[in-house]
């Protein structure tokens, strides 16, 4: 028979405490291994962001770099918090002997000042790298080589190139199921590393402008101009939306973005003088310049604010 002494009882009890741990590691390492095995390298590096998103503009390391750094410090509270609370949950659950209730701690002043200081020292840093993120993205200090104003409608887009004088005005995108529905929606053509600055405008409700790769959105708001500035340093095509509920439409209201090369680019110029699409579309809020046709909704009115000088 086994002897009950001291040091006998005590190796007993422990022992399957002990396995329960590693038990419970075990069982977390398991399920990591295995999250983890349908990640590749890439994905994981950009924080699984669209993969069209790398090197496309000026400012995606730095998007990229903050969404990065803010899941990383996110999972590792949770696992420190997740592992705490298994732990206590392990460590201190009642054992048969136990008192009914067990000793009572009312007050810890370095606890709780610790779990007051760390949430803010944390929020602090999250701030900082948030705020200077932001005013680098925001910042409008350098001169553009381009402007382009982007006017909202329900449900499409028009956008005005600036500095050469001519236009692109879109209709609202007929998604009917057929092929070719992403060529009968505007498409935005911009000049490979050169900075474009936007313009927003919005004719009629709320919208929002958003180039997914790009990383980055901003409202059109209306009766409200906003701007921002962009590099974009990757030739491709690349599809914009509409990231504010705007109406029935909402979810037709698309379009294309095409950045190419400078030769390109004034091709594209070229062939809108050639289409006598000349001069600048209306920015204000105009309903009555939108224009009914067989194809939908088209822009507004281009003599609707005398900007059109031709």
């Amino acid at each position: 028979m086994p002897t009950s002494t001291p040091g006998k009882a005590s190796v007993e009890t422990t022992r399957p405490a002990a396995s329960r741990f590693r038990y419970a590691g075990a069982g977390l390492a398991a399920l990591g291994a295995l999250a983890l095995s349908g990640c590749s390298a890439d994905q994981l590096a950009r924080g699984y962001l669209p993969a069209e998103s790398v090197g496309a503009t000026n400012m995606t390391p730095t998007i990229q770099s903050l969404w990065n750094g803010s899941w990383i410090a996110a999972l590792g509270v949770g696992v420190l918090v997740w592992g705490l609370t298994i732990w206590c949950v392990i460590a201190y659950r009642r054992r048969a002997g136990d008192p009914e209730v067990p000793p009572q701690l009312r007050y810890h002043l370095p606890l709780e000042v610790m779990y007051t200081a760390i949430p803010l020292f944390m929020v602090a840093v999250l701030f900082y790298y948030t705020a200077t993120s932001q005013a680098a993205i925001l910042d409008l200090e350098q001169e553009p080589d381009h402007t382009v104003e982007v006017v909202a409608k329900q449900w499409s887009w028009d956008f005005n190139y600036v500095d050469e004088d001519v236009y692109e005005t879109g209709v609202q995108a007929a998604l009917d199921g057929e092929e070719g529905a992403e060529d009968r929606v505007p498409t935005l053509v911009l000049p490979v590393d050169e900075r474009v600055e936007f313009v927003l405008f919005a004719r009629d409700v709320n919208h929002s402008f958003w180039i997914p790769a790009f990383l980055f959105k901003m409202d059109n708001i209306a009766g409200r101009e906003n701007r921002f500035q962009v590099v974009p340093t990757k030739e491709g095509t690349f599809q914009g939306k509409c990231a504010e509920l705007c109406g029935e439409y909402h979810s037709e209201m698309l379009f294309n973005v095409e950045v190419v090369s400078r030769e390109e680019y004034d091709d594209y110029i070229a062939g809108l003088e050639e289409a006598g699409q000349t001069g600048q579309l209306g920015t204000e809020l105009n309903r009555s310049g939108v224009i009914e046709t067989d194809e939908g909704r088209t822009g507004g009115n281009i003599t609707g604010n005398g900007r059109n000088e031709n």
